[in-house]
């Protein structure tokens, strides 16, 4: 089981997962690990799937291999492309059905920050543009595309977000939805950014808890705002209705 929260910024991309792997027997979960669900090709690619970890240390090597061969340095349409069906000749291969894997990629091209999502029903790519610039995928998608949904409407209502605010905005559903899913979506929460280096070029990178922790105070904050909304009107509620006179009364 899964959680991971993908979000094109104006001026980068954030992935987010949370860090938890599950054991199954059958159909009934044994075990809890805690595993790293991201990965970083060439310091510029950043990689996040959800399904089967076997299969995710597959994809990885293709778009690793994919990175040495300079797939990289074409358009963003064909390098979804070539990542799709590199994946699935590679699946075919073991007989994998539909539905078993998907991932969320970052990647530079054409001097821009791009986030693809390949799609778990058929691994069919989609690139996010300014029009629908997030997406969420894993077992606790029906939470987190609801914070989603909620962000949107709150903190987006203009367009993208900027990356300081897309990092916030994926910390708090990460947080939320690793203290309220039901199971096997646990801490930590891992944060990768794509975005302009020291150097000119595009770098991709984990934040580290410090980083984080910045965030963290943030929602912190947007959370009292919003208790105090609570109080402010709690005490207009109780205020004291005059009493009408006996003599107006019927």
């Amino acid at each position: 089981m899964t959680s991971i929260v993908g979000i094109l910024c104006k001026d980068g991309v954030v992935i987010a997962t949370d860090s938890s792997a599950t054991f199954v027997t059958g159909q009934q979960p044994t075990v809890e690990q805690q595993f790293e669900k991201i990965d970083i090709v060439g310091d510029r690619v950043i990689v996040a799937g959800t399904g089967q970890i076997g299969l995710g240390q597959r994809f990885c090597a293709i778009v690793k291999k994919a990175w040495e061969d300079k797939v990289f340095s074409s358009s963003p349409i064909e390098i979804s492309k070539k990542l799709t069906a590199a994946t699935t000749q590679d699946f075919g291969q073991t007989g994998v059905k539909q539905g078993s894997y998907g991932a969320l990629v970052a990647f530079p091209s054409e001097h821009r920050h791009h986030l693809c999502e390949f799609s778990v029903h058929d691994f069919q790519p989609e690139l996010k543009t300014d029009k629908l610039w997030y997406v969420s995928m894993g077992s606790a998608q029906p939470i987190t595309d609801t914070f989603l949904g909620f962000i949107r409407e709150v903190f987006w209502n203009d367009g993208m977000p900027n990356l300081h605010d897309g990092i916030f905005a994926a910390t708090w559903i990460l947080d939320y939805a690793v203290k309220v899913n039901a199971g096997g979506v646990n801490a930590p929460v891992r944060i990768s950014v794509l975005e302009d280096g020291k150097k000119g070029q595009s770098e991709a990178r984990l934040l580290s808890d410090d980083e984080l922790g910045e965030h963290r105070q943030n929602i912190d904050e947007a959370k009292h705002s919003l208790r105090d909304f609570k109080l402010k009107h709690q005490l207009k509620d109780q205020e004291v209705i005059p009493e009408i006179p006996e003599t107006q009364k019927e």
